[in-house]
């Protein structure tokens, strides 16, 4: 398949980014897009995920948006930006600009654009399913941090570390230091992977991740979801919890996966 650079623009600004077209592709194939962690580049991250592989075998297209050190020195991306948090702003425009230039002109199926991400690109895929559910129909949340739950650098590293401040539903300003943890208005479908050995975004984040979108079902079917847990061992040894909460027709809308003993990197991907 063609892994080429391209560069997309609009009026929030401009980045590079590098698409992977498997060889044999379908008619009205999926999207995926995939958004690095600090530190990474697009060639990084699909060496790590092995995503590409993956896209190859199953038959859908890859998008992965490479943050530029203009915008962030760590080549982070700025989830914990007041501007970058919200719709027709800042990197979350972006994205999705490029995410819909890229399923027009490969004539991806809009009912299967899936928004995944790593540690600040986790959090950046949550933000993108808040502010653009109609373009993503899941997101996948590895390492990654809730929605709301930082305003600035300093806040970020405390949110990081597992500070929450008060609970969600507090009449205080969203992303304020006294009350980090913001509600979700709209419902996802959404996975969420985390180790609860990571050191660098603390297991607590995937949880309250699961908790915001549980609530946001809940309030939008009028009941809760019902979750079940189950515990495994992977093929490589690794153990895990998932839960999986289901709703009245016992479809899954939420995945939690606790990879047991692991630290802060993507499970499944490439051994070396």
């Amino acid at each position: 398949g063609s892994f080429e650079t391209h560069t997309f623009s609009n009026r929030a600004g401009s980045r590079a980014y590098k698409l992977f077209v498997p060889p044999r592709l379908g008619a009205s194939p999926p999207l995926l897009l995939m958004l690095h962690g600090c530190t990474q580049s697009a060639d990084d991250f699909a060496a790590g995920t092995r995503m590409n592989q993956l896209a190859e075998h199953h038959g859908f297209l890859v998008l992965y948006p490479e943050q530029a050190t203009s915008a962030n020195p760590g080549k982070c991306w700025n989830w914990f930006s007041g501007s970058d948090q919200v719709r027709n702003s800042g990197e979350p425009s972006l994205i999705a600009g490029m995410t819909r230039a890229i399923a027009q002109r490969h004539d991806a199926d809009p009912r299967r654009i899936f928004v995944a991400g790593l540690s600040a690109g986790a959090a950046m895929a949550v933000i993108l399913g808040e502010t653009y559910p109609e373009l993503f129909a899941g997101a996948g949340v590895h390492s990654g941090l809730p929605y709301g739950c930082a305003h600035d650098i300093a806040s970020a590293m405390a949110a990081m570390k597992g500070g929450r401040g008060e609970r969600a539903g507090s009449t205080r300003k969203v992303g304020s230091v006294s009350a980090p943890r913001g509600k979700l208005a709209r419902a996802m479908p959404t996975i969420v992977f985390h180790g609860d050995r990571d050191h660098t975004v603390q297991h607590s984040n995937g949880i309250a991740i699961v908790q915001q979108a549980a609530d946001a079902h809940a309030e939008q079917a009028g009941r809760a979801l019902n979750p079940i847990t189950s515990e495994g061992t992977s093929p490589g040894g690794r153990r895990y919890s998932r839960t999986v909460h289901v709703d009245a027709s016992g479809q899954p809308r939420i995945e939690a996966w606790t990879v047991h003993g692991a630290g802060h990197a993507w499970a499944g991907g490439s051994a070396s």
